[in-house]
């Protein structure tokens, strides 16, 4: 079976990354992944999420003490 292009690219890309590291020590190579990493989900979207669920449940609340 031959391989797609999504698998061509990916292992294009796991062979240069392993020829990066080829020759470089442990902690060297823990530097440059540390590094690498970035956050999974923007600042936008984390407080818009942050908006939609403590902004409903505040209204929630106020709508509830409001009504009595």
């Amino acid at each position: 079976m031959a391989q797609t292009l999504e698998q061509r690219r990916g292992n294009a890309k796991f062979a240069r990354d392993q020829e990066a590291r080829m020759g470089k020590s442990g902690s060297q190579i823990k530097k440059r992944e540390k590094a690498a990493q970035k956050a999974t989900i923007s600042p936008f979207w984390l407080v818009l999420l942050a908006f939609v669920v403590f902004g409903g449940l505040f209204f929630e609340v106020l709508a509830r003490w409001w009504g009595q």
